[in-house]
């Protein structure tokens, strides 16, 4: 007995947790910094722990009250009905649902490459093709229409990340629009917005009264600080809202996730924090690392290392762990998430460190 053919289909890769680093290296965790999976040093809202911690004595009960007061939550911050708010275990389930919900057998999609590589992972479970755009780090990953229409073929759906990752680029609106009107009318646009909350490109939602081919994912992991519960969601048109019910996996979220998700929504001064924290970060970046950067509209910079395996191992024997970008395709760079700002000027600090010492030894 055997899966079926799995050969086509590839493995997300993450970014290194502090046991894992300290297990291998013999360090301490407690003095190690973590700046590889872009999560938010700040934590998440201390109503968010309040409401985990007030929904410990519900767990024995399904979900159903609270994922009703979620959806009806992001409604009406978005201003839509609640047909149209698809929440699921992470933005990851949400892919998966619209994946579900859209293609056919051998269906294709369009994805971009460097880009999140369960786009495609998603399209392949639920058997369909992947074919890939190109970001081209010579346009400094320009994100247009035209950056994707030139590889579009009529696929079934079409992925942008905006802010990108790893490059933190993001698609104009009026890009976006003229995306929505350059493909089929069956052609799904998904806009993924996991790391909206960071840019100042406002988010594609209020389009969705005007495009009845357009999806918006989000999350609560970045922003929020919600990553260990894993909950998001997308938005999507009204005219065909109600698949949700035919697509999603029953009580799609933890009782526990829905009510820090409520709690998380109304505490405004912690996303704000963390927005500021993250833009003073970038800057801090930008402006001090011994290496170029890629402008970044998210809560992480793209730094172009020359050896990114090698630059990001060093530091971690320092004590700094930072992302290798080979498996996105990019092995001459790191990504550095948005720390606090003792993490982040340490971040820095160790990197020019590790620059030098490897360019003197070259």
């Amino acid at each position: 007995m055997q899966p079926r053919d799995l050969s086509a289909h590839v493995e997300y890769v993450p970014g290194r947790g502090v046991e894992e680093v300290a297990r291998d290296l013999g360090l301490d965790p407690d003095e190690l910094v973590k700046l590889s999976s872009n999560e938010n040093p700040h934590g998440a809202s201390p109503a968010a722990v309040d409401a985990v911690r007030d929904a410990a004595d519900e767990i024995s009960v399904y979900p159903k009250a609270a994922h009703t007061d979620l959806t009806a939550d992001l409604a009406e911050k978005w201003d839509l009905d609640t047909e149209q708010v698809w929440v699921s275990p992470g933005a990851d389930g949400a892919i998966d649902y619209l994946s579900r919900a859209m293609l056919d057998p051998a269906d294709p999609v369009l994805v971009p490459d460097p880009g999140f590589s369960y786009y495609g992972m998603s399209a392949r479970y639920h058997h369909g093709d992947v074919r890939t755009y190109e970001l081209s780090k010579a346009d400094e990953f320009e994100m247009t229409a035209d950056t994707v229409l030139d590889d579009y073929d009529g696929e079934r759906m079409v992925f942008v990340t905006s802010p990108h990752n790893p490059t933190g680029a993001t698609m104009a609106r009026e890009e976006i629009e003229a995306l929505l009107s350059g493909v089929e009318d069956d052609s799904l646009v998904v806009i993924d917005e996991a790391y909206g909350e960071f840019a100042e490109e406002p988010s594609a939602a209020d389009l969705l009264d005007d495009y009845e081919n357009l999806a918006i994912l989000r999350t609560f992991s970045k922003a929020y600080g919600l990553a260990g519960l894993r909950i998001g969601y997308a938005l999507v048109p009204a005219a065909w809202g109600d698949a949700y019910a035919k697509v999603s996996t029953p009580f799609a979220a933890s009782e526990m996730a829905l009510r820090a998700a409520i709690a998380a929504l109304d505490d405004g001064a912690h996303v704000e924090k963390s927005v500021e924290s993250a833009e003073r970060a970038r800057e801090h970046i930008h402006d001090h690392l011994d290496a170029p950067t890629f402008d970044s509209e998210a809560n992480f910079v793209l730094c172009e290392v020359g050896d990114g395996s090698a630059v990001a191992e060093a530091a971690q024997r320092e004590g700094v762990i930072v992302r290798d970008c080979s498996s996105f395709g990019l092995p001459g760079c790191i990504r550095i998430s948005c720390g606090t700002e003792a993490e982040t000027r340490r971040a820095v600090e160790t990197l020019n460190d590790v620059l030098a010492e490897l360019e003197a030894t070259a």
